[in-house]
């Protein structure tokens, strides 16, 4: 038989009565499993299924649950290729070795980008895994879906975790989450790995977009949301999130993606890993472990993170999976073992269930196997691990249901949910200056001028992780709305929209215009081709804005970016808009601002700085004796910063005793009112201070958030607890290691200019 027709065709769909045969599959054993075998039976309890197949597995298989490969090992060349399956290849990977899951990783996946043939190219390998795997056992199949189904071409991309922070709405958090899930699961994937849990504190950091802000509260609370999203959404399939990246990734001494982070265990517990900790208790199923190292430990490796932290403080019970190559960086990079099957030893032993070591299923397995022949890895730990694997998958219902009909999988994401896109976006820009009221826009305005490379640039407007891992690749169009075409949908009859070409047409334009919108940004990439050692605008996009500025006309910026950047010479127009990383409808978002159809109610989820060489920025800075410039807090635009076209008053705050105890909730009521013309959402943030503590304490910290709907002269009470957890620190000396305990004292809360006195006793 010729070679390509040996190979298993992407194009042909599998037909229904194919994926019910397939399913049939999964419950003819083996005779030698004996007859109805307990595990094949859907009524039984999962733990009793889980105990009946692990009973029934060899060591090798065993051994082949806890890797995760990438789907390329198996397609062209089985390199990076991509392209049709090869048979020789799912014989090594699905069959020879049982990986127990695959994974897309960024731009990993059909040769022909298509909803429909994502959901082929997973029912291929399922079907291969089900029918050629000795015990038919299902495998998980994992994606980075962290803005929407980012993988798949045409389908809705939303705005990037940044500014989902912005929003400071925990249903838009959920509600994006659960789209994110129905797409992920019409094309047969069952595990999403998101969402982002880390903090944003380094504004170099690459990966600074894909977190939802620098606070641990408003963090948490998203993150939690998006999990509840993800976990319980309505799709084809069932889907689970994926908390990452467990803890502290966020935290590189120079700022550069996965440079070894050292903090104290104080800020560590009471900084760090509550984020982690509410999306967690929030239901997640599966943790991602941190890539780098910290306080001189690899995350991969750290049982402190992986064992007392996650599985015996928190009660975690799901599984634990490595980031890209992490164990084997354990040798090749970390150099603290000597081997491979060491390096496999010690993740294992921390506490790691699935290694996501994409490239060598077959070394994978010889590494275990040498590891439990050496006494370095007990059965008795790899049965553990494989126990939550087995359990994730019948709680997924992959024994019953492991394929989706590709057919309708194109009508089910394909443009999906492009309404909750627009309001996403929407929610997620903040107005930071709007001098003169420049906007919105007037609507005798004859002539608008649009300039700026980022204004007709959709590829950089949705951000890293699109489509391709850095982006969307060269020559892919993505569907989607420009800001120069929002602009251009949005503006009334009789207002003429111009594109600039260059900067000096800008300026010769702007001269006679009634308003300029420059649009300025980065350029899209992940990771560490993300890093900005220098976060701020390019010269040329300064010199641009600082042009039009001197032409005296109105100029209203439009920033489209990942992080808040210096502007220098660009800032002080008279209007500034953050639109982050807006996804595919953010053109239409920008310009619902612009023109007023929408009155922004985003707030900075991030500190913005004035200039270079504040890195790390965050409003939590502790007290101390420093004096020099800029050695405080000292930002441009601070945390929850945001104006809008209303105005609000925040008339009290009252807590309901003068008094609490160290384990009591303590309930607040805040009185606001919107004090201007038209309707509005505000948002309802609480921050406590201490006028003296045992350690240091940040001047504010915020402790509490709603975000309600004020119409135009409606005044409400908002109610807001305060549980200990919010106010619980670290006590004793330097060494910071004892557990976390609400101090005996007075706490100030404020909200807006108004605050109340709560003493703790």
């Amino acid at each position: 038989m010729p070679r390509n027709a040996r190979r298993l065709r992407l194009r042909g769909l599998l037909t229904l009565a194919t994926a019910a045969a397939c399913v049939a599959a999964v419950a003819s054993v083996p005779a030698q499993a004996g007859d109805n075998p307990t595990y094949t039976n859907p009524r039984a309890p999962i733990d009793v299924r889980v105990h009946d197949l692990l009973k029934r597995m060899t060591l090798a298989e065993k051994i082949g649950q806890m890797d995760q490969i990438s789907v390329v090992r198996m397609q062209g060349d089985c390199q990076w290729s991509g392209g049709d399956f090869t048979p020789a290849c799912m014989k090594s990977v699905l069959g020879d070795n049982a990986a127990g899951s695959i994974l897309s990783g960024g731009g990993a996946g059909p040769a022909v980008n298509t909803p429909t043939n994502w959901a082929t190219m997973v029912n291929t390998v399922q079907k291969y895994a089900v029918e050629n795997s000795r015990l038919h056992i299902p495998v998980l199949y994992g994606v980075d879906a962290v803005h929407g189904h980012n993988n798949v071409l045409g389908a809705t991309i939303f705005p990037q975790e940044i500014g989902i922070g912005s929003t400071w709405d925990p249903s838009i958090a959920r509600q994006v989450g659960a789209s994110a899930a129905r797409a992920v699961a019409a094309t047969g994937i069952d595990w999403n790995f998101a969402p982002v849990a880390d903090l944003a504190r380094d504004q170099r950091w690459g990966r600074y977009y894909e977190t939802y802000g620098e606070d641990p509260l408003l963090t948490g609370t998203l993150a939690a949301s998006a999990v509840k999203g993800i976990d319980t959404a309505d799709g084809a399939k069932h889907v689970v999130a994926t908390v990452k990246h467990f803890a502290g990734y966020s935290e590189p001494s120079n700022g550069h993606d996965r440079v070894p982070a050292d903090v104290s265990l104080r800020y560590l517990q009471d900084t760090l890993l509550p984020s982690y900790k509410a999306a967690v208790q929030a239901g997640a199923k599966t943790v991602m472990v941190n890539s780098g190292a910290v306080n001189g430990v690899p995350a991969t490796a750290s049982s402190y993170l992986l064992t007392k932290v996650l599985r015996d403080q928190w009660g975690f019970q799901g599984v634990v999976v490595s980031d890209w190559q992490d164990v084997r960086a354990l040798q090749n990079s970390y150099h603290i073992a000597a081997d491979y099957p060491e390096a496999i030893a010690k993740a294992v032993n921390a506490g790691l269930d699935m290694a996501m070591e994409p490239y060598d299923a077959q070394g994978w397995s010889d590494g275990l196997k040498a590891a439990v022949d050496r006494g370095l890895v007990s059965v008795k730990r790899i049965d553990q691990s494989v126990s939550r694997i087995l359990t994730l998958k019948f709680q997924l219902g992959l024994f019953e249901h492991p394929y989706v009909d590709a057919s309708k999988a194109d009508a089910r994401v394909l443009g999906a949910d492009t309404g909750l896109a627009r309001q996403a976006a929407d929610e997620s820009q903040v107005l930071l200056r709007n001098d003169g009221n420049v906007l919105p826009v007037s609507p005798s305005a004859k002539k608008i001028v649009v300039a700026g490379s980022y204004a007709d640039d959709i590829n950089d407007q949705v951000g890293g992780w699109t489509v391709g891992w850095q982006g969307v690749p060269d020559g892919v169009k993505l569907p989607g709305t420009t800001v120069l075409q929002g602009i251009k949908e949005a503006a009334p009859a009789g207002t003429e929209v111009v594109q600039a070409k260059t900067a000096d047409d800008a300026v010769a334009q702007a001269k006679d215009a009634d308003l300029t919108v420059v649009v300025v940004g980065e350029k899209a990439a992940a990771e560490g081709a993300a890093d900005a050692p220098r976060p701020e605008l390019t010269a040329d996009q300064q010199a641009l804005v600082k042009s039009l500025k001197a032409t005296g006309k109105p100029v209203v910026t439009v920033v489209i970016a990942g992080r808040p950047l210096v502007l220098g010479d660009a800032d002080g127009t008279q209007g500034l808009l953050m639109s982050w990383l807006p996804g595919t409808e953010g053109g239409h978002a920008v310009a619902d601002v612009l023109f007023g159809k929408v009155n922004p109610s985003g707030r900075l989820n991030a500190s913005w700085p004035k200039d270079i060489g504040d890195e790390p920025l965050y409003y939590q800075q502790l007290p101390g004796t420093n004096g020099g410039p800029e050695s405080t807090y000292n930002a441009a635009y601070p945390f929850g910063a945001g104006l809008s076209y209303t105005t609000y008053a925040f008339n009290s705050v009252t807590a309901d005793s003068a008094t609490a105890r160290t384990h009591s909730t303590i309930h607040l009521k805040v009185a606001v009112a919107n004090t201007g013309d038209r309707a509005g959402d505000l948002v309802v943030p609480v921050y406590v201070s201490q006028p003296s503590s045992d350690v240091l304490a940040p001047p504010r910290k915020l402790v509490a958030f709603a975000k309600v709907h004020l119409a135009a002269g409606e005044s409400r009470t908002v109610s807001l607890d305060v549980p200990p957890s919010a106010l619980a620190v670290t006590p004793g000396d330097i060494d910071g290691a004892g557990k976390q305990e609400v101090a005996r004292g007075d706490y100030v809360f404020t909200a807006g200019t108004r605050t109340t006195t709560v003493t703790v006793r």
